[in-house]
């Protein structure tokens, strides 16, 4: 559908239809009071774009993704610029995780999840990102973050062995019962 609305500008109409949903929740996990304007950047940057989609790299839900984290990476070094006046040396010094974790559901594992996320690689986090929330398979997630598929599913194995060991530690325990301090 990406492909041909190269040539067909009104089919990218069903794109817009089918992935506004998910990118705006993508957005609004991330950037909760500009979501709507970086849902409409992402679209526009990505009608401009389309000719450039490559089938054979992945899919267009995945290009899509893609484009909607250079729009988001784009706002958090202008939020970073703005508060600083000084550019932002890369979209990992502006990510602002700390209004991520106060959407977690999982409120008494909200500390624990918010340190050991936070804990990981930029990369690591935003592939387990995109697979949890978004559910983005690893190869298309891999392809949205721009590393090989292979390299991508051995992260994100990483990232769930440290999720899993952080959850399993006996201290982690003892909070839940409320055993300790």
């Amino acid at each position: 559908m990406l492909t041909w609305s190269a040539k067909n500008p009104a089919a990218f109409e069903t794109l817009v239809v089918r992935h506004s949903v998910s990118l705006h929740g993508y957005l609004a996990r991330r950037a909760p009071d500009a979501a709507d304007d970086l849902l409409s950047e992402t679209w526009l940057q990505a009608f401009a774009g389309r000719a450039g989609f490559d089938a054979r790299r992945g899919t267009a839900r995945a290009w899509l993704f893609g484009v909607a984290r250079n729009v988001l990476s784009g706002h958090w070094r202008r939020a970073a610029q703005d508060r600083t006046g000084v550019p932002a040396p890369g979209a990992d010094s502006s990510d602002p995780w700390q209004a991520v974790d106060q959407r977690l559901d999982a409120a008494a594992c909200r500390p624990l999840l918010r340190d050991t996320l936070a804990g990981l690689p930029a990369v690591e986090r935003e592939l387990l990102l995109l697979v949890a929330w978004e559910q983005l398979t690893p190869i298309e997630a891999a392809g949205v973050v721009g590393i090989p598929a292979g390299t991508a599913r051995s992260r994100l194995h990483r990232a769930r062995g440290r999720l899993r060991t952080a959850l399993a530690s006996p201290d982690y325990s003892l909070r839940l019962s409320g055993e300790m301090a």
